[in-house]
């Protein structure tokens, strides 16, 4: 049996994590949900040195940027948080069977150019999924930390926000103009590892790419290693 090689994590890198209901089911009933949830998400993000960027939790799935400190923690904090809401949600609710579809989805993001653009992407979805008109009338999203500057003891802002602007006001200011800029522009697919990008100058991709092709070089080696035992 051929072993299962592990998610190419590299070291340092942002991700946009996205975590479906299994069949589409929805995960959250009642605002309980999405608060517990919340609270095992920060409970998970401490202990695995995750930082949360920007979240999202809709009904049926939810969408998150995280930033990991090391490669492994990434998959180790889903895992433990995925297994904790599923017990919540099986006592609660008398379920069986299995919460969520699958492993979650990570598509790594280029710290400078992605995390705006998918963190717009991310708080706009209640308002494109119909759930909302503003994204400030949604009770289960990052927008407020950025747009209005509330303090969360989960959230922690990341660079490209903080040099919207020298003052707390203008920072949420811009933000908040840049997010209303995208409801009149094409949304980022979230499904490619970079997103869209309009006209410009092109990414500095060589260093993610090499993280990356040294990441696939170690998982083929250790898929070889295994299969001469």
């Amino acid at each position: 049996m051929t072993p299962r090689t592990g998610r190419l994590i590299v070291e340092g890198g942002i991700y946009h994590v996205l975590a479906r209901g299994n069949n589409g089911q929805a995960v959250f009933h009642h605002d309980a949900d999405y608060r517990r949830y919340l609270e095992l998400l920060a409970a998970y993000a401490a202990t695995h040195g995750l930082r949360v960027r920007h979240f999202v939790l809709m009904p049926t799935h939810v969408h998150l940027i995280l930033e990991p400190a090391l490669g492994a923690s990434l998959s180790r904090a889903m895992l433990g948080l995925s297994l904790a809401y599923t017990l919540y949600y099986q006592k609660r609710y008398g379920y069986q069977g299995h919460l969520w579809r699958g492993r979650f989805t990570s598509l790594p993001l280029d710290p400078e150019s992605d995390l705006l653009e998918h963190g717009r992407y991310v708080e706009l979805h209640p308002v494109r999924s119909g759930l909302v008109s503003d994204p400030a009338n949604y009770g289960w999203s990052s927008y407020p930390v950025y747009a209005d500057g509330v303090t969360s003891p989960l959230v922690e802002p990341h660079g490209p926000y903080c040099r919207l602007g020298a003052w707390p006001t203008e920072r949420q200011e811009r933000y908040r103009r840049f997010v209303r800029e995208g409801l009149h522009g094409q949304p980022v697919d979230p499904r490619l590892p970079l997103g869209r990008r309009g006209r410009g100058r092109p990414r500095k991709l060589q260093p993610i790419l090499s993280q990356f092709l040294s990441a696939l070089l170690l998982c083929f080696a250790k898929v070889v290693a295994a299969l001469r035992l």
